[in-house]
């Protein structure tokens, strides 16, 4: 039996039995990256796959997505393989993948294990034994009794706890040697394809350093993030303290009924600290500007106004402000590289104007407040005059607010620069995290549909773009701030798959939006499903889902 393909605008016919890995072969002198995945008729595949039936291929490289993202998955399935043979470990949990910090993955000890002395060094060693001889992958699907017996026998509970709410009757296992394993996404077809990877030690646990999609080849330094590693530990610690490390746990508490404990636990711990931050701001008596800045989606607007009431009870007298309100007229913004208007450089605000203005208030004037008309594309009077007394702040949030180039003419003490984002630190399992950008896009895809009608197509289509802008505008300047405040909620997934799934289900086959909604519906097929009506009206979920008492 034979197949016809399409590839690169000529079709070949070949055999049922070849795989996808050796067709790649044949085209990767046409890639400057490895081929790590091909699609077949839109639907992603992994190489050690058969080709079975007629249509058009295409390849997906280590640049690519789903390609970088299957060479993760690769590095932390013999990380772990190597890492328990080292220490003799089978039958119980040696590591957790914890978050990433930059180019890295954070991993800590689970059970009796150190990664003290030459463990680290040995471990990488026989990583590159196993890279060097091409161990393959293998993927079998198991009847859920049998991959359940299976990761009983290698101590992985956690595996045991997420399978026990798996619609499906059977789960696909990797297999690496004599180590199985489960994996959330597509895996390469042996470990030759590792190039690049590097262990070392890091507060308690060690960084797994990979590559990144743009060098997919090539070890980048390690940045070290100190205040983001703080605040993802504080809220991983908040997650075991309330005993929910992943999807399982979670799930686990959701059908005891146990729902109304979590979300009131949760809002009281974002409330304390909200409060921490605001009597922060109180005792340093100079500040008079708290500039915030986060990324899409991450509950700036919510998050603004719990810390003005929050400063409230401290006796200052907070006014908000949003720096889009400093637009340029839209025909004078700044042309991108293909000629678009860019709005979220920072030329495109009136920063001079900013400055004016702020200085003003600060030396005792009197100012009218900008607004900008997003409809007519300018500049309008507000008719809203300020002028600050002695307990009065002002709390301004925008896309630049952390950068000192944006408020250049105020004096370093007279401002508290905060920098907000959903940094989620539950994990699917202990060998699977979230990505915080997953949790951030499942928000804006719900928000979006609630407050401007848009498809998740459409949101989809624009994550790129929002993602490039917050690479080069937000991201270098987090570890400038004078606080950090983490919005992700441990429960939110939960609530905001009943908002999410129709909108994913709705994107059509054949888009270039189809494979991130089908991942990300298989994604929230981990969750059971939580309902909305525990959560407070303040709650920051409240922007997404609606209902919230502040105008988001």
């Amino acid at each position: 039996m034979t197949v016809k393909l399409e590839i690169n605008g000529e079709t070949r016919e070949y055999a049922a039995e070849t795989t996808y890995e050796e067709i790649a072969r044949e085209y990767q002198k046409d890639y400057p990256e490895r081929i790590a995945l091909v699609r077949l008729n839109g639907k992603i595949r992994e190489l050690m796959h058969h080709v079975e039936r007629d249509g058009k291929l295409e390849f997906l490289t280590l640049s690519d997505r789903a390609g970088h993202k299957a060479y993760v998955r690769t590095a932390i399935m013999l990380l772990i393989k190597s890492l328990r043979e080292e220490l003799g470990i089978s039958d119980q949990p040696v590591l957790k993948l914890e978050f990433t910090i930059g180019s890295g993955y954070y991993c800590t000890p689970r059970g009796n294990v150190s990664f003290g002395g030459s463990v680290l060094k040995n471990v990488e060693d026989r990583m590159q034994r196993e890279i060097e001889a091409g161990t393959r992958i293998e993927k079998k699907s198991f009847p859920i009794e049998e991959a359940v017996e299976l990761f009983r026998k290698q101590g992985m509970t956690d595996k045991i706890s997420l399978f026990r709410y798996r619609r499906s009757s059977s789960v696909n296992v990797y297999r690496l040697g004599g180590f199985c394993d489960y994996f959330y996404g597509y895996m390469l077809p042996d470990v030759s394809y590792l190039k690049a990877y590097s262990l070392m030690p890091y507060k308690g646990g060690f960084i797994l350093v990979l590559p990144n999609r743009a060098t997919p080849e090539e070890l980048p330094d390690f940045d070290e993030r100190d205040n983001l590693f703080e605040q993802l530990s504080r809220n991983t610690d908040w997650g075991e303290m309330m005993g929910i490390e992943t999807v399982g746990d979670l799930n686990d508490l959701i059908v005891r009924g146990e729902t109304d404990q979590i979300i009131l636990v949760q809002e009281a711990l974002q409330e304390r600290r909200i409060g921490e931050l605001a009597k922060r701001i109180h005792d340093r008596r100079d500040v008079k500007f708290v500039m915030i800045a986060g990324p899409s989606s991450s509950g700036k607007t919510t998050f603004a106004n719990r810390l003005s009431i929050q400063l409230r009870t401290w006796g200052l007298v907070p006014h908000l402000i949003s720096l889009d309100d400093y637009y340029n007229d839209r025909d004078k913004a700044p042309l991108d590289e293909n000629g678009k208007p860019n709005f979220e450089c920072l030329e495109a605000l009136n920063v001079e104007g900013f400055n004016r203005d702020m200085m003003t208030l600060l030396n005792g004037g009197e100012i009218e407040l900008p607004r900008y008309n997003f409809l007519s594309g300018k500049s309008e009077r507000s008719g809203h005059m300020l002028k600050l007394g002695a307990e009065d702040v002002l709390v301004i949030e925008g896309i630049h607010g952390l950068n000192d180039q944006m408020s250049h003419a105020l004096p370093a003490e007279s401002k508290f620069k905060i920098y907000i984002s959903a940094l989620t630190t539950l994990s699917v399992d202990m060998h699977n995290r979230i990505p915080t950008t997953d949790a951030r896009l499942l928000r804006r895809i719900v928000r979006d549909a609630r407050t401007r009608g848009s498809s998740a197509a459409h949101t989809i289509s624009m994550w790129d773009s929002v993602r490039a802008g917050e690479e080069q505008y937000i991201f270098p300047f987090q570890e400038s701030a004078d606080e950090m405040f983490n919005s992700a909620q441990i429960y939110e997934l939960a609530i905001l798959k009943q908002f999410a799934e129709p909108l994913l289900f709705a994107v059509e086959r054949g888009t270039p939006e189809y494979d991130e909604a089908k991942r990300l519906l298989k994604f929230l097929d981990y969750f059971v499903g939580m309902d909305q009506d525990a959560l407070p009206n303040n709650s920051i979920c409240r922007e997404f889902v609606g209902g919230s008492c502040f105008r988001v």
